[in-house]
C-alpha cells in the first residue's frame, strides 16, 4: 500500500457476530470514530438481517464491517467459528445491497470485556457492543493509516452518476 492517507465518506457499520447475540457498533460519518450502537439478542437470521439492515438504514451507513475470528489453531478441516461467521455472511448477502468487509476481530471479546471491567460494567454483563466497536476502530484506523482500503462504494440507483 502506498503512504497515502485514505478516508471514508459515509458511515460504517460494524458486526461482531456471535451465537447468541450480535453486537452493532457505527462510525461517525468521516470514517475517524466508532461507538457502540447496541445489541441484538440473536432470534432467526431473517429476523436479525432485518433488524441489522433496518439499523443500517436508520444511521445511512453505505458498507458494513463484519469480525472474522482468528481460528490459526484450527486443526485443518475442522469447521470453526470463522467459517460459521462466512456462511452467515453468505445468508446476509443476499439481504443487502451494501458492501460487506470482512475484518479481523482477534481479541475484540476479550478487549472488550478489559475494557468493560474497567469501566463498571457488571462481571456478568455482555460486552459484544464493545467488541463490534473495537473491531471497528481497527478497521476505521487501519484505512486511515493506509493498511486497508476502504469500502467500495454502494452501488447507485442515480441514473446521472457514473
Amino acid at each position: 500500500m502506498s503512504d497515502v492517507k485514505r478516508s471514508i465518506n459515509g458511515r460504517l457499520l460494524g458486526l461482531d457476530h456471535g451465537l447468541a447475540r450480535i453486537g452493532v457498533a457505527v462510525s461517525d460519518p468521516t470514517g475517524f470514530v466508532a461507538r457502540i450502537l447496541a445489541i441484538i439478542e440473536r432470534k432467526s437470521k431473517r429476523e436479525d438481517f432485518e433488524k441489522i439492515n433496518r439499523l443500517a438504514e436508520q444511521n445511512s451507513v453505505i458498507a458494513f464491517v463484519i469480525g472474522l475470528p482468528n481460528d490459526l489453531d484450527a486443526p485443518e478441516g475442522k469447521f470453526t467459528q470463522a467459517d460459521k461467521v462466512r456462511n452467515w455472511v453468505t445468508a446476509f448477502t443476499e439481504t443487502t445491497t451494501l458492501p460487506i468487509i470482512l475484518w479481523d476481530e482477534h481479541m475484540t471479546t476479550v478487549d472488550a470485556s478489559e475494557i468493560a471491567h474497567q469501566q463498571g460494567r457488571k462481571l456478568r454483563a455482555h460486552v459484544d457492543d464493545l467488541a463490534a466497536r473495537m473491531m471497528l476502530q481497527s478497521y476505521l484506523d487501519a484505512v486511515r493509516d493506509g493498511l486497508a482500503e476502504p469500502p467500495p462504494k454502494p452501488p447507485t440507483t442515480d441514473p446521472e452518476e457514473p
